[in-house]
């Protein structure tokens, strides 16, 4: 995998080509649409319901077609989306800001699916206490919702990034560095997490559910292929609802499903539990509508446009966190009111939650 900070270099351009050509096929009406999505235990529906006919019947509901294709490569699924080869993509808050917003793509957030509740952790080998992690190199893959919880961990014990060193290491690679002798720390995501604690020697000493609510995935949307295209949210949402509401069933058919989510995303109906356990799943609408409209949202996405100034995750020469707009269900802007390029709409969860999809 490459770099987060080469990744953004090729999305700067990539995007920056892309919006010339997207604009002209944003304005205007649709009946194809592309959605990407990539392995991770709350992303796992979207495959699920495209091998069992749920994404097909809600695109036919709306007289749409909707192609979901799975990457092995978050980051690329990503850069796709920014290139607008995709109309739609999963990916975290953080890096929705990060990616596609700082590389010029306006987008919304069309479904707020979950929160990581425990998948993320910080952990080191023949040690306790998170105290223990200064002055050790720690292993994760840069400028990531995992660099972003180191930081937010560090924090809570009146660290900084001052006291560790980081080393950019690849998701990819994660499993096979915590078992070299030379690597004391690894912060990393589900299922690397339950993987490497299978090692006697690892010691979770942090994970996100410390930080409730801060590393969200979403689904996401073009913003312009979505206002000409309502149709295409409303779908999204009908896949989403009906497929989670599958995940959480206690009968044979919600088993079946976890069984089979868990054997794609490489782990058993245990391992798959265990991670689902550890993710605040927003299978009904309503709770997904609450949690989007806290006043809390605000402040986690003021957090997260900070940590990713500090980073130079914003654009070349960014003067401030405010050079990207982030806009609020309610309307009210985090940041430049003439550059929102992130956005959070309760508009078709709540069609989910009142029945009118």
């Amino acid at each position: 995998m490459q770099t987060f900070s080469k990744i953004l270099s090729i999305t700067a351009l990539t995007a920056s080509l892309a919006l010339g050509l997207s604009s002209i096929a944003k304005a205007e009406q649709k009946t194809e649409f592309k959605v990407a999505w990539s392995i991770y235990v709350g992303w796992m529906p979207w495959g699920y319901a495209a091998d069992h006919g749920i994404v097909k019947k809600w695109a036919d509901k709306y007289g749409i077609k909707i192609d979901v294709t799975q990457f092995n490569d978050y980051v690329e699924s990503m850069n796709q989306y920014t290139a607008g080869a995709f109309d739609a993509v999963t990916l975290t808050n953080m890096d929705g800001l990060s990616i596609p917003a700082a590389g010029g793509v306006d987008t919304t957030a069309v479904i707020v699916g979950d929160f990581s509740n425990g998948n993320d952790a910080v952990i080191l080998k023949d040690k306790t206490s998170l105290a223990d992690i200064k002055g050790q190199n720690v292993n994760l893959v840069e400028f990531s919702v995992s660099h972003y919880l180191l930081a937010r961990a560090l924090e809570s014990i009146k660290l900084t990034e001052r006291d560790v060193k980081v080393v950019n290491t690849s998701d990819a690679d994660m499993v096979a560095a915590y078992k070299t002798p030379d690597v004391s720390a690894v912060v990393t995501w589900n299922p690397l997490v339950s993987t490497i604690l299978e090692d006697p020697t690892a010691k979770k000493v942090f994970d996100s559910s410390q930080v409730p609510g801060e590393i969200i995935d979403l689904m996401v949307a073009n913003s312009g292929v979505l206002k000409d295209n309502p149709n295409f949210g409303k779908a999204l949402a009908g896949i989403w609802y009906e497929t989670a509401a599958l995940l959480r069933a206690d009968t044979a058919e919600g088993k079946a499903a976890r069984e089979a989510m868990g054997s794609a995303s490489g782990t058993d109906l245990v391992g798959f539990e265990a991670q689902l356990a550890a993710t605040k799943l927003f299978d009904k609408p309503a709770d997904a509508v609450a949690f989007t409209a806290s006043p809390n949202l605000p402040k986690t996405m003021d957090l997260v446009r900070n940590f990713l100034f500090d980073k130079g995750l914003l654009g070349n020469g960014a003067p401030s966190a405010d050079v990207i707009g982030i806009e609020m269900p309610d309307g009210k802007v985090l940041g430049d009111t003439g550059n929102v390029k992130l956005r959070f709409t309760e508009t078709y969860m709540k069609a989910a939650a009142d029945g009118s999809l």
